[in-house]
């Protein structure tokens, strides 16, 4: 019998939750237009006639404004409501398999983190908050430079998103000093 390996890897997981301030359902409607949903008919296509890269990268800019797309959706709060939870929550996949492939071409396996995991969430007090973990610090724990710096520019992206649906943008996300936004001099 061959011999096999198993290799356990701890990384730090940094997880931001942010307050929205607008109403739970103002401010899906906002991140579902800056996110819209991934067109999988017209990628499926381009599979199935064997397109070139480019036609992928220019259908991934075209459906992808702000950089992501939404490849699936949880909404987890009618199955909740039914063990008394009043919360309303959705869950999604949200990412870009242009940028994904940028990392898997060295490590098939960043697949566990991309698409991101994102949650736009009303607690028990009434406050809408979107949660997401910071993609750098996710795909750092590869070990590869190559793909902890495809993980920092997720990281800008991000924070690029989040400003255009105008909430706190996390220093982490950005490389700016805590209190200090990018376009203070």
């Amino acid at each position: 019998m061959d011999q096999q390996r198993t290799a356990a890897v701890a990384y730090q997981a940094i997880r931001f939750t942010i307050e929205t301030g607008a109403p739970f359902d103002d401010f899906r409607s906002r991140y579902e237009r800056a996110v819209p949903e991934y067109p999988a008919e017209r990628f499926d296509a381009l599979v199935a006639r064997a397109a070139g890269w480019q036609e992928v990268l220019d259908l991934a800019d075209e459906s992808a404004p702000h950089h992501f797309m939404i490849y699936w959706r949880y909404e987890a709060h009618p199955m909740m409501r039914l063990a008394g939870d009043p919360f309303r929550c959705v869950e999604y996949l949200m990412g870009n398999h242009t940028i994904a492939e940028r990392m898997f071409r060295h490590e098939p396996s960043i697949l566990l983190y991309a698409p991101l995991r994102t949650v736009i969430a009303e607690g028990a007090d009434g406050i809408t908050r979107l949660s997401m973990d910071q993609p750098s610090a996710q795909f750092r724990g590869f070990g590869d430079p190559r793909i902890t710096e495809v993980g920092i520019d997720l990281d800008r992206k991000v924070a690029a998103l989040l400003r255009h649906l105008e909430v706190p943008v996390p220093s982490a996300l950005t490389g700016e000093p805590a209190g200090r936004r990018p376009d203070q001099g």
